[in-house]
């Protein structure tokens, strides 16, 4: 497996920690959600949970647990493990990541096999949040002293892979759950991990045959990657799923001018990007910041939005409306006296976002602003961009069934958090009312015709105040190698999305995969 580009592992298998904290698969391996958004199919997949229902009022959610499922040390799976979770993450609201308790009342147990949950008011997106949080079991976590420092070195899980069999440095290997609910499964021994501080390390281990299943951008794949053995390899990276932005932290002046972040945005040559940084793998982004995932919900309107091309002239005019005018040497100043001059923050050994930030830096330079690459690993990337300690910066976004969650966690004011305190999204620190007042008419429609009206005047929102600067849709990267393992999906068997990153979906391919002389299982 090559998942993460890490220069050294640390063990961690805390499922409640965010992003980047634990080694993979902890969110969809090690632990698992109750049900699993498959959007190639555009259904929810039954998982510990078997079944959901809402009461007529909306205030009131029911999950169906599956019987039989056990803990990976043998201890029965129960509703009280449920229950157990959610109260935690109300007990440690810094764990709390999707916010759970600013829209519950109350979570409890109608039996062993039933979990109710109580709203503080009328919230149809909850239903994702909770369905995809991680479960832990609580005969384990009620004797943790502190969740939010614990490592869980020794993780008991309901997933597919819970045993930890090797952890080193440079590697680490997680054995399958001798209690696994799935009949035969899963059919692969392990998984292996192995430390790869950059996608240039990773990729030649991946072309070389040395890895099965990849999530790296691979330049020119079909000619470095797939063309070697095409019998038996196949890289696979649709535009479904999140969305590549640049990040403008909106709590530091004049970042908070729509004016100056429109300015940036018209100053960037995104076909360039798209050209050189993604070798034109993927397309240029639009106003509206929804990547193909969506194009049912799409509103063309409102992606025309005329501060998503480039013209340089116009970007000028912004800035100097705005107050940041040239000074000498062409260097622009903000309003406060200051040089106008960010740092552009990125992952390092991401290849493709550190080509595309090194452009953009170029492009803001023709404009007057100062711009300088700054690459982290990814934990302390990940930690600048929660904590809001950073001016600009190249990030992902975040997406559910519905483009509700990408605009509430880049509009809502209610997930503003200040700087210096972890924020789970709203990296940049945005929020606006009339946002705040479409996205909670959206918590209470009901009807896929009310909710995509609302969507589209949510895009329309987004286009007028530009919170973050779209560039272009990411491509959901997934390279496989069949010589020793089949099952994976692909082109040809769209059954998940191929890309490792995404959680819960890796669950559906760790459960399918399967030794190449070995049978196909049945589903369960």
């Amino acid at each position: 497996m090559s998942t993460e580009q890490q220069s050294i592992w640390v063990r961690n298998f805390n499922p409640l920690l965010p992003p980047g904290r634990a080694r993979w698969p902890t969110r969809a391996g090690v632990y698992e959600p109750l049900l699993i958004w498959n959007p190639l199919a555009s259904r929810w997949t039954p998982w510990l949970a078997t079944d959901y229902t809402w009461s007529e009022d909306l205030l009131r959610l029911r999950f169906a647990l599956r019987p039989g499922v056990k803990w990976s040390d043998g201890a029965p799976f129960t509703a009280d493990d449920v229950v157990y979770t959610l109260l935690l993450l109300r007990e440690h609201p810094a764990l709390d990541l999707p916010r759970l308790w600013g829209f519950l009342a109350d979570v409890h147990a109608i039996d062993p096999l039933t979990v109710e949950l109580t709203f503080q008011r009328p919230y149809v997106p909850g239903l994702e949040d909770l369905a995809h949080q991680p479960v832990v079991p609580r005969h384990v976590w009620e004797r943790v002293p502190d969740p939010m420092t614990f490592a869980n070195p020794t993780p008991v899980g309901t997933g597919p892979f819970t045993e930890v069999r090797v952890f080193r440095d440079q590697v680490y290997e997680l054995g399958k759950n001798p209690h696994y609910w799935q009949p035969g499964k899963p059919a692969v021994p392990a998984l292996r991990m192995l430390a790869y501080p950059s996608n240039d390390q990773a990729n030649l281990a991946l072309i070389e045959g040395d890895v099965d299943w990849a999530g790296n951008f691979v330049p020119a794949v079909e000619r470095t990657f797939v063309r070697r053995d095409p019998a038996h390899r196949e890289a696979w990276s649709p535009l479904a799923g999140n969305m590549v932005l640049l990040y403008a932290n909106t709590a530091r002046p004049p970042l908070d001018d729509v004016r100056v972040r429109q300015a940036l945005s018209m100053a960037i040559d995104r076909d360039r990007l798209v050209d050189v940084a993604m070798y034109g793998m993927t397309r240029p982004a639009d106003a509206t910041g929804l990547t193909d995932a969506y194009a049912d919900w799409h509103d063309e309107a409102a992606g025309r939005a005329p501060w998503m091309t480039q013209d340089r002239a116009a970007a000028e005019r912004l800035l100097d409306e705005a107050g940041c005018p040239r000074g000498d040497g062409g260097v622009r100043h903000a309003p406060d006296g200051r040089p106008l001059a960010f740092d552009i923050e990125v992952v390092g050994g991401w290849s493709d976002w550190v080509r595309a930030a090194q452009l953009i830096a170029r492009d803001l330079d023709a404009i007057g602003v100062r711009a300088h690459l700054r690459v982290y690993d990814f934990g302390a990337w990940m930690s600048r961009l929660q904590e809001g300690t950073f001016s600009l910066s190249v990030g992902y976004s975040l997406d559910g069934p519905t483009p509700y969650r990408f605009y509430r966690w880049t509009m809502a004011s209610a997930t503003v958090q200040p700087l210096g305190k972890l924020a789970p999204g709203n990296w940049h620190r945005f929020g606006d009312p009339e946002a705040d007042r479409l996205l909670a008419a959206f918590e209470r429609a009901a009807t896929p015709e009310a909710q995509r009206e609302l969507a589209v005047a949510l895009q329309r929102r987004f286009a007028a105040t530009a919170p973050a600067i779209p560039l272009f849709a990411n491509p959901l990267w997934g390279e496989v190698t069949t010589t020793r393992f089949v099952g994976f999906p692909g082109a040809r068997d769209p059954y998940a999305r191929l890309s490792p990153h995404i959680e819960p979906d890796a669950l559906l391919v760790l459960t399918s995969v399967r030794p190449r002389d070995a049978a196909p299982e049945a589903t369960y």
